[in-house]
């Protein structure tokens, strides 16, 4: 017994210095209080698809439902994928392949096949008919990919009566045929008619917002990105207003569709989970600090830089460092997100909270923290409703 009680007292001091040591570890991380949470449905997996933009939006359209005091609903993204890829491949062919096809999309794909086609839920429509409990798109992307170029480069001087039943037989194959009709809680609709009764919402409420250069502010121009294959336009806007427009929607309680460039080294949401843009503060360093880090290598800078174990000095965005930075092909659409509030860390740096698509893979559960700085630099666009756009910034678009 006294041989048993030595044991305990030993467990319990090991316990106790593991929880102080994990405390330790916790203080020297970032440490986030929230400001601001908004209602949303819960974290999704696009896995192995190139289907964020779907993800996203839905999960904004899902706020959107949340915010108007419907009850949770989980709408399926892989019916809008259906719709999305047979009209980017008539739109291939139509344009002789001198478009991009491939996975990728925007903001507006979801709001415009929502409008001509409807929309269902998950349960009537999964896309998952080709053996995988979640999506895997790479063999059916080559496959569509391989059909329209066929289609494209054929020898017979002229197109087929066929081609797009061999696209839809092929999307069939692998997402499933679409539902003319289904149930839900008890009651029969159409894609149409459960967007329309159920769902409710007006996706002609829903504007897509930018900040560049190249294009006048306060216009619309075609965002010139690869999976911009609808050419549908955006609204530009100074910086500054773009970022008013994000933080007055969530602070009036709507959430945004945030697209972004991800790859940063300072994107880091499996570990600490945060996407910052660190910067070296000169002024705070010694003579001999500053003469040490200017000959450092670039890579031994980047070491020290991006070692993000907890809040530090970020770079001052400005206009033209976003403009350069998409000029040159370093700020590339490479993601769909959804900005679902704001938070401040123990430094007093404010956040935003940012929903991803790639299940609760860190430990925010799917979530992260997206720094001001790393949004002003790093957005390519911006979804909101109209409706949360400051009056003032309203009447310059013409909203």
């Amino acid at each position: 017994m006294k041989r048993l009680a030595l044991l305990l007292v030993i467990a319990l001091i090991a316990t106790t210095a593991w929880g102080q040591e994990d405390t330790v570890k916790v203080e020297k991380g970032y440490q986030f209080t929230p400001i601001k949470e908004l209602a949303y449905t819960p974290i999704k997996d696009q896995n192995r698809s190139g289907t964020c933009w779907s993800f996203s939006t839905i999960a904004f359209l899902e706020s959107e439902m949340l915010r108007e005091g419907k009850p949770v609903t989980d709408l399926s993204e892989m019916y809008i994928v259906w719709h999305t890829y047979l009209q980017k491949a008539i739109k291939y062919v139509r344009l002789h392949g001198n478009i991009n096809f491939a996975a990728g999309g925007a903001f507006h794909d979801v709001t415009q096949m929502i409008n001509q086609y409807g929309i269902v839920p998950e349960s009537a429509y999964d896309g998952l008919n080709y053996g995988e409990e979640k999506h895997v798109h790479t063999e059916l992307d080559n496959m569509l990919l391989d059909q329209v170029k066929t289609v494209v480069e054929n020898g017979n001087k002229k197109l087929s009566s066929a081609w797009t039943e061999s696209i839809k037989g092929t999307l069939n194959a692998y997402l499933g045929e679409l539902p003319e009709s289904f149930k839900y809680e008890g009651k029969t609709y159409t894609p149409e008619t459960f967007a329309k009764s159920y769902v409710g919402l007006n996706m002609d409420d829903y504007v897509e917002l930018t900040s560049f250069t190249h294009h006048p502010f306060y216009t619309k121009f075609v965002l010139e990105i690869p999976d911009n294959w609808m050419w549908g336009e955006v609204y530009n806007l100074p910086l500054e207003e773009l970022m008013a427009v994000i933080d007055n929607s969530i602070g009036a309680g709507y959430t945004v569709a945030w697209g972004a460039d991800v790859s940063e080294k300072g994107f880091s949401t499996s570990r600490p989970g945060v996407a910052v843009v660190p910067a070296v503060d000169k002024e705070e360093m010694s003579d001999a600090e500053i003469a040490k880090w200017e000959e450092m290598s670039n890579k031994e800078k980047d070491a020290q830089l991006y070692k993000l174990d907890h809040p530090g000095k970020e770079k001052e965005i400005t206009q033209v460092m976003r403009q350069v930075g998409f000029d040159n092909y370093e700020t590339t659409d490479d993601h769909g997100m959804q900005i679902i509030g704001t938070a401040k860390d123990q430094d007093g740096n404010l956040y935003y909270k940012v929903k991803n698509s790639w299940g609760d893979y860190n430990k925010f559960d799917g979530l992260f923290y997206a720094s001001k700085p790393y949004v002003a630099y790093k957005t390519i666009s911006i979804m909101v409703n109209k409706n949360a756009i400051p009056k003032d910034v309203r009447e310059k678009l013409g909203l």
